[in-house]
Order: structure tokens, then C-alpha cells, then sequence
């Protein structure tokens, strides 16, 4: 009995790269298999052929057919010896970890308001005159407030984004209690004249013309 149609892939070779699918990676592990190199260089050309009419949006990229001879040797895990038209790509270069970007290290001790707004605070915290600290304070306090209703749509009272940015300042940013903050239907992008107008507005009331007379020139 032929037990090839019953093969699973959970027995086979796993996917090296998946977009090609297990076709393409039999064909390539078949070109190992090809003792005379001229013609498995041959072999080699048509594979990548046939690599490109599968994957047409391979072609957007720039350098395409490099990048299908890199995935072709990748697959065959670096052990095809062609004389393909580039350099054989190296494994340690593909499996080398990428440097940490540096951003991420810190983690803030507010972490809902973000690096920038506490960015601001510390910035704020080191002004001397008072009115241009009072007058940060106050954007600052906006910008939470902000940042509340993006999260939160109920209305928040103001004493309470206050009372949270000296909290936060660790004192250092205060605001007088009767403060007026930004309103939420600014935030939210809402028009408070026109829903106080669209309240107002009685519905219209429906005409009656069952007892009147239509001027219908065919019933003249």
C-alpha cells in the first residue's frame, strides 16, 4: 500500500519559509539532491522562476529577484552550491538579534498619562516666574482633563483633575479650586448651542388637509 497520499504535515518537513508552500520547498530540497552543479544551477534559475510567478507582489519590492535567490538558499538552509547571480546570504547576519532601539527603558511612575505630559511636569516644576508656571500648570491640567474623557466620557469634575496634577507634581503644580477647566463638549467635539437649540425645537405639527379643498385643476 502507497502511503505517501497519507502523509500529514505534522510529519513532514516544517515550512521554512511559509509563502512558498511546501511545493516550492520540495523543489528546492530536490535541488541538494542534484549532483552536477551546471545543472543544478539550471535547476536553480527555473526554481526561482517559478518562485516569482507565485509570489507576484514580491515584485512591488525593490531588488526583487535578489530577495528570491536570498529566500531560495534560505530555505535549503544555506547548503545549495549554485553560481547563482549574487552572493550566498549570510546565516549568522539572518540569525543575529537586532540592537534594542533604547526607547522603553524607563518605565514612568504614572504609566496612563505617558512619558510626555510627565515630560511637561518636570519641565513645568522647574520654571521660577509665577505666572508662566501658573499658565503651564493650567495646559497641562487641560491636557489630563483630556486625556480623562478620551478614556472616561462621563463628565469629570474639575476639582478632581486638580487635585490629581499636584498629586502627580508632587505638589510642585497648583491651581486655585475655583479653576475652570476646558469643557468636555470641546473634547468630545460637541456643540453645546446647537443641542441646547435642537432641545428647544418644537416638532413640527402635521397639516390637516382632510377638510380643505386641494386646488386640482381636474376637479374643476
Amino acid at each position: 500500500m502507497n502511503t505517501d497520499a497519507l502523509s500529514y504535515n505534522t510529519g513532514r518537513n516544517h515550512l521554512v519559509i511559509q509563502e512558498y508552500g511546501r511545493n516550492i520547498q520540495q523543489m528546492i530540497e530536490h535541488l541538494l539532491t542534484i549532483e552536477d552543479k551546471t545543472n543544478r544551477t539550471q535547476a536553480a534559475y527555473f526554481v526561482v522562476s517559478v518562485m516569482a510567478q507565485m509570489n507576484p507582489q514580491v515584485k512591488e519590492t525593490e531588488d526583487f529577484m535578489h530577495k528570491l535567490w536570498d529566500h531560495m538558499h534560505i530555505i535549503a538552509d544555506y547548503k545549495l552550491d549554485v553560481d547563482g547571480p549574487y552572493e550566498l546570504p549570510s546565516k549568522e547576519i539572518r540569525n543575529k538579534k537586532p540592537e534594542h532601539p533604547g526607547y522603553g527603558q524607563k518605565k514612568p511612575k504614572y504609566g496612563h498619562y505617558g512619558h510626555y505630559l510627565m515630560a511637561m511636569i518636570d519641565i513645568a516644576k522647574s520654571i521660577e516666574d509665577e505666572e508662566e508656571k501658573k499658565a503651564i500648570s493650567l495646559a497641562i491640567a487641560n491636557q489630563m482633563k483630556k486625556d480623562y474623557l478620551n478614556w472616561n466620557r462621563e463628565t469629570v469634575n474639575d476639582n478632581i483633575i486638580l487635585m490629581e496634577l499636584e498629586r502627580v507634581s508632587e505638589g510642585a503644580l497648583t491651581l486655585p479650586e475655583d479653576t475652570r477647566l476646558i469643557a468636555p463638549t470641546e473634547v468630545l467635539g460637541r456643540n453645546p448651542g446647537a443641542l441646547s437649540a435642537a432641545k428647544k425645537k418644537k416638532p413640527n405639527k402635521k397639516k390637516d388637509f382632510s377638510n380643505k379643498r386641494v386646488n386640482n385643476p381636474r376637479q374643476r
